[in-house]
């Protein structure tokens, strides 16, 4: 029984909600099948504040999606995002009976899952335990302890919980909208995925991803995440700026920012005005680019300088080799490059999210805006391809003790309880269709 696999991303953002419906192609590519996205106007700073407007939104996107892959979507990955979210260095261990046998991937999840049983602050709630290294009986720097012989292991986690209300209240949005979570992931993370190369995470890399109401850390070296931070500006800060300082209407200062504004004030011409309509007959309001551009850089340089201190403090700041990588709708902001290498001393590129993209029907989704949908998609691949490489040895055993007759069967009831355990991963349960 061959089925096509079909994943979809739900990023709940500040300034929009945008939901993905990808699949892989025969080059491993992710192919995008349909995108929908609305207006989020009950999510402040990536924590849900109003439920039945966050709920109309998402089911917009999620309609808008589905009709445009001609699939009905039940089961999606969601983004989230907050300065809720906290991040720290935990060290766990475990002591195995025999130094004669081989570490196993068993004992490696086995101390990987223990860590889930932390306990916590009140109110606070565990979504990513990711190994950093490992010691094993005093040999440290260990990367991949499978095979070898030891009695006692020992690791470094890095840990991410989140605000248990915020993550109910996703649910909560997600259910009214129709639909269940399958995994809930933190935003910088699916955007690495979508706009880092495995060079550059080997390397030394810092991810910045500046969405609309935050910017979020994540700083990657030898290929692990190293650290994550999230700071509670981002691009609606800007825009709050522009309207206050210029004395207009904030749909206009959004438009300000997106058409003319510029990251370094100096790279705006001191005669270039931008003519504003006025209100009820008023007479229209001319505005300086200049004065425009001037305004965006204090704020900017306010932000990148919070997580420039991020990098410092974590000790990262001379591992870099790959510099910092700029992704989410911020990083469109004309010149921000350059300001960010002006002020970090680090190479600075921007980020796409066409790392691992195909052929799509849809070119918009490769915009830097779009980073953290495609890469909850990508996630979502990965998370399954991992469950079947765990489910191989136990279909390999399943054929091994039953006979040719008595195999299908038991094949079929086996991949039955693979549907059931995967909430209905593949396209089949998700409205679509197959064929044997």
């Amino acid at each position: 029984m061959e089925k096509e696999r079909i994943i979809v991303g739900l990023d709940i953002g500040t300034t929009k909600i945008c939901a993905i419906v990808g699949r892989k192609n025969q080059y491993d590519k992710l192919e995008v099948l349909g995108m929908g996205k609305a207006e989020s106007e009950g999510v402040i700073k990536g924590v849900v504040t109003n439920i039945e407007r966050t709920v109309v939104a998402i089911s917009k996107a999620i309609k808008e999606a589905g009709d445009n892959a001609g699939i009905n979507i039940g089961l999606v990955n969601v983004g989230i995002a907050g300065q809720h979210i906290k991040s720290y260095i935990e060290r766990g261990f475990a002591v195995r009976g025999s130094n004669d046998d081989e570490i196993t991937i068993e004992d490696v999840s086995k101390i990987t899952q223990d860590m889930y049983r932390l306990v916590l602050p009140a109110g606070n709630q565990i979504i990513h335990v990711m190994p950093q290294d490992y010691t094993i009986d005093g040999s440290h720097g260990i990367k991949d302890p499978v095979g070898m012989a030891g009695v006692k292991m020992e690791a470094d986690f890095h840990i991410i919980t989140a605000n248990t209300t915020a993550i109910k209240n996703i649910d909560k949005c997600v259910r009214r909208a129709g639909m269940d979570i399958d995994e809930l992931i933190l935003e910088p993370l699916a955007s690495s995925l979508a706009v880092l190369s495995e060079e550059e995470k080997e390397a030394g890399v810092c991810l910045i991803d500046i969405g609309g109401g935050t910017t979020d850390v994540a700083i990657f070296h030898e290929n692990i995440i190293r650290h994550t931070a999230v700071i509670p500006f981002g691009g609606n800060i800007i825009t709050t700026d522009i309207q206050e300082g210029l004395t207009v209407m904030a749909a206009q200062a959004e438009k300000l920012k997106k058409n003319f504004g510029k990251a370094i004030a100096d790279e705006a011409r001191s005669n270039d005005i931008v003519s504003i309509p006025g209100i009820r007959n008023r007479p229209a309001k001319e505005i300086s680019v200049k004065n425009l551009s001037a305004i965006i850089q204090a704020r900017m340089e306010e932000i990148i300088e919070m997580a420039h201190t991020e990098i410092i403090s974590c000790g990262y700041e001379k591992k870099l080799a790959a510099g910092i990588v700029i992704t989410g709708g911020g990083a469109q902001l004309k010149c921000l490059q350059q300001l960010v290498e002006f002020m970090t001393g680090l190479d600075t590129r921007i980020g796409y999210p066409n790392e691992h993209m195909g052929r799509s029907k849809i070119e918009e989704v490769k915009s830097p805006m779009y980073s953290t949908a495609v890469g909850l998609v990508l996630a979502g691949f990965r998370s399954l391809d991992q469950r079947q490489s765990a489910w191989t040895p136990k279909m390999e055993t399943v054929h091994e003790e039953t006979s040719d007759k008595g195999r299908r069967g038991l094949f079929d009831n086996f991949f039955n309880s693979i549907l059931k355990s995967t909430k209905g991963l593949l396209v089949d349960d998700i409205g679509g269709s197959y064929q044997k």
